[in-house]
């Protein structure tokens, strides 16, 4: 499945030599080489979106003056569009080529509630409706979000809210009420607890449906940002929050850059995914703060055979990151066919994740992994494990069924190897290390160096896995682990039991 040429490599360090870029910065004390990033850069031109009409109010509808200021730009070669200070409330945005959408302190891009703009106005064959990104781009070079203002999707009015997450385990009785005085659809999650959808809000708030069902809709939620196949991606320095679903999703980019972002929602927001790159190529996600409603900084790579032909998620450096609430730091998964190779996460804080490292997925959305390095990494008040790994994942969106109960189970098989995390400390986590491989497919080839556990209060489970490698590790008290259908595992030096 996966190919490796060395001729490939030495142009990666031919290039990485010839090129300098004030990225560079961050290369270093790498444990392997991998091809940097290059600057994007775009022509000195600017343009207000002031002076197409917009206006600063919350209220007015600036769709056409976002579409104005970008049509005359491009028109020009690119260059900046700015938003100035104030809130400037409209549809959905369309970037182009060599156009960085440029946002000043203290402006605000409000996504408007009127959920009927964004649905697409042609049906894939499928015959699905869905709805537009809503800023997004596709096919394009030189692409940027910059700045230090907020661009805000208003995702309440967009999520299902699941009563047992936000009421029984979180306490919140007050964003239950919040949702059930907007009027909405009440579904039953269980026989005690309900899940409440956007769905037949009360007229006066003038949000129709887009849907003939509560889950129809809740299934056509837009991600913020999506950009697709394209060259030189550069997003820096803004606050994106409150996804109706998924932040930022760069897919099937090269060279991509996200530096100094802050993503941001409710950790009970339904798929409110941060950082989700698939199939990129040369990409650097550094300084960057999230807290989130799933995954904080996830890898994608597709499923199936699409995610081959994507080609592999390769040279990324993922460093001096943040994750507060998130179900997991640093993931991989669940759709990761086309591969994973010479992926660094170094000098990263995970603080209150469910989980510190996870790695998820399952028969007919798995892939393979090489050179994928975890260090110099401290994770705080982890809810459930430090480390994660599962072969037979199933996820299950609100009142829906799982990703294996449809998915070709036959091939693209989930195969977690060639992992090594070092010089890690792990405090308060409620378990180790949790490993769940598959019969056959055991996860393999694993090397845990100098990392420390305090203050855990469960110890390891491993079951159907082998090589796995612990060299300078400790756990602080000591604790009793599960090991099961496992071979060859080693503690500082002796067989593992």
């Amino acid at each position: 499945m996966k190919k490796i040429f060395f001729s490939a490599l030495m142009m990666v360090a031919a290039l990485n030599l010839s090129a300098q870029s004030k990225y560079d910065k961050y290369y270093v004390d790498l444990p392997i080489e991998i091809e940097h990033v290059q600057e994007v850069k775009f022509p000195a031109t600017a343009v207000n979106i002031a002076q197409f009409g917009a206006v600063p109010d919350g209220k007015t509808d600036c769709t056409e003056a976002f579409e104005a200021a970008i049509e005359e730009l491009s028109q020009k070669g690119g260059g900046h569009v700015i938003v100035p200070r104030g809130v400037w409330k409209t549809g959905p945005i369309v970037l182009k080529s060599n156009i960085d959408l440029h946002l000043k302190k203290g402006a605000t891009i409000l996504f408007s509630e009127n959920r009927e703009l964004y649905v697409q106005k042609d049906k894939p064959r499928d015959g699905s409706v869905k709805c537009n990104a809503f800023i997004r781009a596709s096919k394009c070079e030189n692409v940027g979000i910059t700045g230090k203002g907020v661009i805000d999707g208003q995702g309440f009015i967009w999520r299902p809210i699941k009563e047992k997450k936000v009421v029984r385990d979180g306490g919140l009785q007050d964003v239950w009420n919040e949702a059930l005085a907007l009027g909405g659809t009440l579904r039953q999650d269980d026989k005690t607890y309900r899940i409440w959808y956007p769905f037949n809000l009360n007229p006066e708030l003038g949000i129709p449906n887009i849907a003939a069902t509560p889950e129809a809709q809740a299934n056509m939620r837009p991600t913020l940002v999506n950009i697709i196949d394209s060259k030189n991606v550069v997003i820096e320095g803004v606050t994106i929050r409150n996804s109706p679903k998924l932040h930022l999703v760069p897919t099937r980019i090269q060279n991509l850059i996200i530096e100094n972002v802050t993503i941001d929602c409710p950790w009970w927001a339904q798929n409110g995914d941060a950082i989700d790159p698939g199939n990129v190529q040369v990409a650097l996600i550094a300084g960057c703060r999230v807290s989130c409603g799933d995954d904080g900084l996830c890898m994608k790579g597709g499923a199936g055979q699409k995610g081959v032909d994507a080609g592999p998620q390769r040279d990324f450096l993922i460093c001096n990151d943040t994750v507060y609430r998130a179900h997991g730091g640093f993931v991989i998964g669940s759709e990761y066919s086309g591969g994973m190779q010479r992926i660094i996460v170094k000098d990263c804080v995970f603080d209150g994740t469910d989980i510190g490292c996870r790695f998820k997925s399952a028969p007919g959305r798995g892939g393979w992994c090489e050179d994928i390095y975890c260090i110099n990494i401290v994770m705080k008040n982890i809810r459930e494990s430090a480390f994660f790994f599962e072969s037979g994942y199933a996820d299950r969106a609100a009142g829906g069924r799982g990703a294996t109960d449809s998915d070709d189970k036959t091939k693209f098989y989930p195969e977690w190897s060639n992992f090594t995390f070092r010089n890690i400390t792990s405090v308060n986590a409620q378990k180790a290390v949790d490993i769940t491989g598959l019969k056959g497919l055991p996860v393999h080839d694993i090397l845990f160096d100098g990392v420390s556990w305090y203050g855990t209060r469960e110890g390891m489970t491993i079951d159907f896995a082998e090589d796995i490698t612990f060299q300078n590790c400790t756990i602080t008290p000591q604790k009793e682990h599960t090991i099961k259908h496992s071979k060859n595992l080693k503690w500082n030096g002796k067989p593992l039991e």
